[in-house]
C-alpha cells in the first residue's frame, strides 16, 4: 500500500467515528449523574430497589433515544422523567428510614411535612417579615389595597414554592405538574402506588392552599381507536380526582377534561414519544 495514503486513511476513519458520536445533551448528562448518585447511596440501595431500578431503565431508554437520533424535546422529556424516578427513589428511602425511628402515624406525618416544609417556611416567614414592616410604614389610606395585592402575591409564591419539587413549570394556564404513564398500568386507569405518594404530596399542597383550584386533564397517544383513547384519559383523570378526593381535597375545587389523543407533546411514531403523549397534567389556576 503507498505509505503517503496510511494518514489520510487513519483520518478518515477518525472523522467517520466523530460522525457517529451524537453531541452531549445537558438534561441527559444531568439525569445520569443523579442516577449515578442514588445508585452509590447505599440507603437508596438498600430501602427502595425497585424504584431505583425503575429509574435506570428510564435513563437506558433517554439513552437510546438520543444514540438513535431522537429530537431534543423527546430526549429532555425522557431524562426530565428520569429525574423525577430518582426522586420517587429517594423520597421512599426516606420516609422508609424516617419510619424506622418514628413511632406514632402522628409524629411520622409531622417529620414528612417537616422535611419537605423547611426551606420553603423560611422563606415565607422571610416574605412576610418584609411585607409587614412595608405595610407598616404605608399610607392608611392604601393599606387594604395594598395588603389584598401582597396577600394574593405570596399565596402565588408559596404555591410556585411547594410544586417546585414536583417539578411544576409555570405557563400562560397557572402552574402545571405532568405526571406521566408510570402512574398507571397500560391501558388501565387504577393509580400504581408510585402514583398515591404523588397524590398525597399533591393533597398536601390544597391543604396548605384552601382556596386553590385545579383543573385534571388526561391525555393519551394515539395507539387504539379514538374513542377508546378518550375514554381512558376520562377515566385516568378521574382517578387522579378520586384520589385526592379521599385526601381531603373539596370536590368542588377540582374539576377534570378528557383530552384523549388530541394534543401530543411529541411524535406518536416512537415508543419514546408515545411515553411522553400518556400523561395527566394538573393545572393550577392563577
Amino acid at each position: 500500500m503507498n505509505q503517503k495514503l496510511i494518514p489520510l486513511a487513519v483520518l478518515a476513519a477518525a472523522l467517520a467515528a466523530c460522525a457517529t458520536t451524537p453531541a452531549p445533551n445537558g438534561a441527559l448528562d444531568q439525569a445520569r449523574t443523579r442516577v449515578l448518585s442514588a445508585q452509590g447511596d447505599s440507603q437508596v440501595a438498600t430501602l427502595a430497589p425497585n424504584e431505583l431500578k425503575n429509574a435506570g431503565e428510564s435513563l437506558r431508554v433517554a439513552e437510546t433515544a438520543w444514540k438513535e437520533g431522537g429530537s431534543t424535546t423527546t430526549v429532555n422529556h425522557l431524562a426530565y422523567m428520569t429525574g423525577q424516578r430518582v426522586t420517587i427513589a429517594q423520597e421512599t428511602a426516606n420516609n422508609l428510614a424516617a419510619q424506622a425511628v418514628t413511632t406514632g402515624a402522628a409524629a411520622e406525618r409531622d417529620k414528612m411535612r417537616l422535611a419537605v416544609r423547611t426551606d420553603e417556611a423560611d422563606t415565607a416567614k422571610q416574605q412576610l417579615a418584609q411585607k409587614t414592616a412595608e405595610l407598616a410604614t404605608a399610607d392608611a389610606a392604601g393599606v387594604r389595597d395594598k395588603a389584598m395585592v401582597d396577600r394574593s402575591d405570596a399565596r402565588v409564591s408559596n404555591l410556585e414554592m411547594q410544586l417546585k419539587e414536583m417539578n411544576a413549570r409555570k405557563t400562560d394556564r397557572g402552574m402545571v405538574v405532568t405526571l406521566g404513564d408510570v402512574l398507571f398500568d397500560s391501558g388501565r386507569s387504577s393509580l400504581q402506588p408510585d402514583g398515591s405518594r404523588n397524590m398525597a404530596k399533591l393533597a398536601d399542597v390544597f391543604k396548605r392552599n384552601p382556596d386553590s383550584k385545579a383543573s385534571i386533564e388526561g391525555y393519551t397517544d394515539s395507539v387504539g381507536s379514538a374513542s377508546s383513547n378518550q375514554d381512558l384519559s376520562g377515566r385516568r383523570a378521574g382517578a387522579v380526582m378520586a384520589a385526592l378526593v379521599s385526601l381531603g381535597v373539596p370536590a368542588t375545587h377540582l374539576s377534570t377534561q378528557a383530552h384523549g389523543e388530541e394534543m401530543p407533546v411529541a411524535s406518536n411514531d416512537t415508543p419514546a414519544g408515545r411515553q411522553m403523549n400518556r400523561r395527566v397534567e394538573i393545572v393550577f389556576a392563577q
